[in-house]
């Protein structure tokens, strides 16, 4: 083993040895929020396609509850903001902005577990036909809800007042 090679180990186990003094879980490790989370959150029903949208691509990350343990309330707000302009066309490029406020309870208990806001933004432009502005904003649309979904997952994995397995 190179001098180079062993450097790199002896600096991978530091930071290890660090990480453990500093409080980190492993997400997925023994007792870690993402197994705890994992197919055990029941969301509200989908009344929308945003709705929709947003809940397939949470069960993405979270998988479909089998035994739920928490339940998820949810509402979803999306404001579109035009941006570029061109003369005697109109707005070239909309700026989706998208919240999604939650809170999470333990089914057993009604404890509120985590209570917040989640963030994202989307942008689709508007210069081809009626067709293709459509297929864009219904596809800067479904990215917004992924965006949305995948920051409410790390959101809740790094919750501290979720239980361990």
């Amino acid at each position: 083993m190179s001098l180079s090679d062993r450097r790199k180990v002896l600096a991978g186990l530091g930071a290890l040895a660090l990480t453990g003094a500093c409080g980190f879980r492993p997400v997925y490790g023994d007792g870690g929020a993402g197994r705890v989370l994992r197919n055990a959150v029941r969301a509200d029903d989908p009344v929308s396609r945003r709705d929709y949208q947003f809940l397939h691509a949470l069960e993405e990350t979270l998988g479909r509850p089998t035994a739920p343990r928490f339940a998820l309330a949810y509402t979803i707000a999306v404001r579109e903001v035009g941006r570029g302009s061109v003369d005697d066309f109109g707005t070239t490029r909309v700026q989706l902005f998208g919240t999604v406020d939650f809170t999470l309870t333990d089914i057993t208990s009604g404890t509120v577990l985590a209570q917040d806001q989640v963030l994202a933004t989307g942008v689709y432009s508007t210069t081809g036909t009626q067709l293709a502005t459509a297929t864009a904003a219904e596809d800067a649309d479904l990215r917004l809800m992924r965006m949305l979904a995948d920051s409410l997952a790390t959101r809740l994995y790094t919750e501290p007042g979720i239980p361990s397995a």
